[in-house]
C-alpha cells in the first residue's frame, strides 16, 4: 500500500471527510462540509487546503520540512508522502485544515492574491535522493 492509500483510507474513516473527485480534475479527494480538504494527485503527492491564516501561522515549521511545498499566493500546500512520518504530518496538517474551514472564514484582503486551484503542476516535488544529490 501507498502512503498516499494508507492515508487516504485513514482519512476516509473520519466522519468529517467524505470522498469525491477533486475539483482539479486529476485524482480523488477529501472533502468537508464547506470546502474541497485534500487531493490525492499521485501515490505520493497530496495537496491540502489551508487558510491563509494556518499558512502564515505554520509557514516557519512548514520551511523545516522537506516534505512541504508551498507556493505564493495559493492556500494549497503540496505535501509529498515518502514515509510512514510524511503521512502522520498529513493527517496532522488535515485536522488543522478541518478547524480553519470551520470557523469564521475572513474575505482575502483587496492585496491579497487568490488562488482557489490546488498546486497541482505548480509544484515540482524530487525525490528525497534526488534532491540530496542536486
Amino acid at each position: 500500500m501507498t502512503p498516499a492509500q494508507k492515508a487516504m483510507n485513514q482519512l476516509a474513516a473520519w466522519p468529517d471527510l467524505s470522498p469525491c473527485e477533486a475539483g482539479c480534475g486529476t485524482g480523488r479527494a477529501l472533502r468537508s462540509a464547506r470546502d474541497e480538504i485534500v487531493h490525492f494527485h499521485s501515490d505520493r503527492d497530496v495537496d491540502l487546503h489551508l487558510t491563509a491564516r494556518a499558512i502564515q501561522r505554520l509557514h516557519y515549521d512548514f520551511a523545516e520540512s522537506t516534505a512541504i511545498r508551498l507556493v505564493p499566493g495559493s492556500r494549497w500546500v503540496t505535501i509529498h508522502l515518502d514515509c510512514d512520518a510524511d503521512v502522520d504530518l498529513l493527517l496532522s496538517l488535515v485536522s488543522v485544515a478541518l478547524k480553519a474551514h470551520t470557523g469564521p472564514q475572513s474575505p482575502p484582503a483587496a492585496t491579497e492574491p487568490l488562488m482557489t486551484v490546488c498546486n497541482f503542476h505548480r509544484v515540482t516535488v524530487l525525490q528525497r535522493d534526488e534532491a540530496d544529490e542536486a
